[in-house]
């Protein structure tokens, strides 16, 4: 076990993106408004800030958020636990970024870092502490874990290997599997998580709705996350169309008054 002035074993960065309405999450709109989309963003954000905490207490872990754009560290301040560091990582490049994000936790002496998605509120915290053990066992290797949509929510290594960045296609279903060509044209081991999801449209949307409203579990073997602060989230969305809803039935009633009540 790592003393009080050595750092944890293990970072995990949040790739995090600072909420603003028509800049964030922008594909959950529609359903949602833009301003309800932002408001995602900062809930799962938390959430998963949270997760990692958790995790924290299980394994020799250390949480960041990899933040931009610049110039956002006091809205990240304002919404994240303050025993979650921050890193200003923002470059047009979103592989370049992942990079920087692993080089910033190598720099301040962890053993391994990793990259961690901010779309997946209900990711269970046993997978981050697996992947902080798991990089703790002797070699090298890797971590991944998919994503639904053919990408992955975390990454996570023991040394530098640029080559898992390079020739892929960012923000396709393409990047965990050319991820993991990369990885095998480097000879690297690699421990697969398991496939979970990210929030970012209106099928994963409903998905997340079902499991934190309804108890609907994404995996039928492995507890989710609770996502306090996106089911809080969501319950405020569900009032709010309701009483929308109700206020538009009244207003039409008012001005088409049934033949009943006007006999």
């Amino acid at each position: 076990m790592h003393g009080e002035d050595q750092p944890s074993l293990c970072g995990i960065a949040i790739m995090a993106k600072a909420s603003r309405a028509g800049l964030t999450k922008t594909r959950l709109s529609p359903p949602l408004s833009l301003d309800d989309a932002a408001l995602c963003n900062t809930a799962f954000l938390t959430d998963v800030a949270a997760n990692l905490l958790r995790a924290g207490t299980e394994a020799s872990i250390a949480g960041y958020a990899a933040f931009g754009p610049a110039g956002a560290e006091e809205f990240f301040r304002t919404h994240l636990p303050p025993a979650i560091g921050l890193m200003e990582i923002w470059y047009p490049d979103f592989g370049l970024c992942l990079m920087k994000a692993l080089e910033a936790q190598f720099a301040r002496g962890h053993e391994a870092a990793c990259v961690l998605n901010s779309d997946s509120p209900t990711l269970p915290s046993a997978f981050l502490a697996e992947t902080a053990r798991v990089l703790a066992a002797p070699g090298d290797r890797i971590v991944l874990g998919p994503s639904t949509d053919g990408g992955y929510y975390i990454l996570g290594c023991k040394r530098m290997h640029t080559r898992l960045f390079e020739d892929i296609a960012w923000s396709t279903d393409a990047v965990a599997r050319q991820t993991l060509e990369r990885a095998a044209e480097l000879g690297l081991a690699v421990h697969m998580l398991p496939v979970w999801y990210d929030v970012d449209d209106a099928a994963s949307l409903r998905m997340a709705r079902r499991e934190v409203l309804e108890g609907v579990r994404f995996h039928p073997r492995i507890a989710s996350s609770p996502a306090t602060h996106t089911a809080e989230l969501f319950r405020r969305l569900l009032i709010d169309e309701a009483e929308s809803a109700s206020a538009v039935t009244a207003s039409l009633n008012d001005a088409h008054p049934s033949a009943l009540t006007s006999r």
